[in-house]
């Protein structure tokens, strides 16, 4: 698992502030171009400075200590506020598509050049965003994630673009409310999967990028485990995973379970990035010895005798 960068944070901080900034140009030009299909394309932008909100916030709440209460620190809050922000822009999104139908029935006639100028300034900021955040992607998860959903962010715009020029060349007034709805299907796509990766937390499900049977066979192949049974995976918040397991071990030494718990700790900790792990030992087939056993040394007779 790659550790951030210390110029991570500020480069997500950035990304952070320029969506915002393109989420309120676009959402003022919207109006001011009467174009609908602009002002999804605004609320589109919006679902990214939630995702680059909630990646940015994973990196700070995954450096502050654990407490005596939250034993495993602070990673889920970042959950919460995805479910909160899921709910929210899914209600604005149902508004955005209600007016598109409207101006389906009742059509009403943007203006293209406002419309496409918004969107060029759109596409302008996501494309240097994305150059930006291009170079952090191979070593950090969240901003590959933020990366992918700027990208998105530039395909919409320039689908806006594109539109605003159909019109102001040509008139197709229909195009705006088509766009629209077009839009909309793609921002409830990334609610949906926001809600679904942080019900699959609060269900405390197995990671992903995590193969259940194929780690269970992974453990069962160190030196000295007879079985496994048990085996728990689950996500604490963005990039946080834990592991419980039982492991059977022949009636060994506990300098034995511990190199095994060495190995097995290390192996999920670099090839699934896997960094709470709790293993419990156990016998495979241990004979209960009903033996009273006397650890104290015997008297001599002399001993005996004496008061």
């Amino acid at each position: 698992m790659h550790l951030p960068e210390r110029d991570d944070p500020a480069r997500l901080r950035l990304a952070l502030f320029a969506t915002a900034g393109v989420a309120a140009v676009e959402c003022a030009g919207g109006f001011m171009a009467h174009s609908i299909a602009l002002l999804t394309d605004s609320a589109h932008v919006f679902l990214d400075v939630i995702v680059l909100l909630i990646a940015l916030g994973a990196l700070h709440l995954a450096a502050r200590p654990a407490t005596r209460k939250q034993t495993f620190g602070f990673a889920r809050t970042e959950i919460l506020a995805a479910l909160l922000n899921g709910g929210l822009l899914l209600a604005i999104t149902v508004l955005i598509v209600i007016e598109a139908v409207k101006r389906l029935l009742v059509p009403v006639a943007p203006v293209g050049s406002l419309m496409a100028g918004f969107a060029l300034f759109g596409l302008f900021v996501n494309a240097a965003l994305g150059s930006l955040l291009l170079r952090s992607t191979k070593r950090n998860l969240n901003i590959r994630a933020a990366f992918m959903h700027v990208v998105s962010d530039a395909l919409a715009a320039l689908g806006v673009l594109l539109g605003g020029l159909a019109i102001a060349l040509f008139g197709w007034n229909i195009i705006d409310p088509l766009l629209s709805l077009a839009i909309a299907c793609v921002i409830v796509v990334g609610v949906v999967q926001i809600v679904r990766e942080a019900a699959d937390v609060l269900l405390e499900s197995a990671p992903a990028h995590v193969d259940i049977e194929a780690l269970e066979t992974r453990i069962r192949r160190f030196a000295g485990v007879a079985g496994v049974h048990d085996l728990h995976v689950w996500t604490i918040g963005t990039g946080s995973y834990a592991l419980s397991a039982h492991i059977l071990l022949p009636d060994s030494r506990i300098s034995e379970a511990t190199k095994i718990l060495r190995e097995v700790d290390t192996a999920v900790r670099d090839e699934l990035g896997i960094s709470h792990v709790t293993i419990q030992f156990e016998c495979e087939s241990c004979v209960e010895d009903d033996r009273i056993v006397c650890t104290q040394l015997t008297p001599s007779a002399g001993e005996r005798g004496s008061p």
